[in-house]
């Protein structure tokens, strides 16, 4: 079993950054793909990226394809969503979550979520 918590979330202005960290405890975390996803308020969650076990692959949404960069620190279990140049389209709740399988967007395809991280753009 994987624990994930997430944290980096806050307020920022149109055009700012923010990097998201996503934590997780136990020996396997480099036996998991990991996936970030947002979501709104009556809105379905969204895929955001993904990386691979060792991180050598990475993919991610069209929507926020050349601003976000995903990557992992597998001896610190840890991974990093790196947003730049944000909009407010991209204000949501921030999950992370952690799969077996490579490549998938599917939230249904990820075992562990993480409680999630609020990232709130400003105009």
């Amino acid at each position: 079993q994987v624990q994930l918590v997430e944290s980096g979330g806050g307020l920022v202005q149109t055009g700012g950054s923010l990097r998201l960290s996503c934590v997780a405890s136990g020996r396997t975390f480099s036996s998991y793909v990991i996936g970030w996803f947002r979501q709104t308020p009556g809105k379905e969650r969204e895929f955001v990226a993904a990386i691979s076990w060792s991180g050598q692959s990475t993919g991610y949404a069209d929507s926020v394809k050349g601003r976000f960069t995903f990557s992992r620190d597998n001896a610190k279990n840890t991974v990093y969503l790196q947003m730049n140049s944000l909009k407010p389209e991209d204000t949501a709740e921030y999950y992370c979550a952690a799969a077996s399988t490579w490549y998938t967007t599917s939230p249904g395809s990820y075992r562990y979520w993480g409680q999630g991280t609020q990232v709130t753009v400003s105009s």
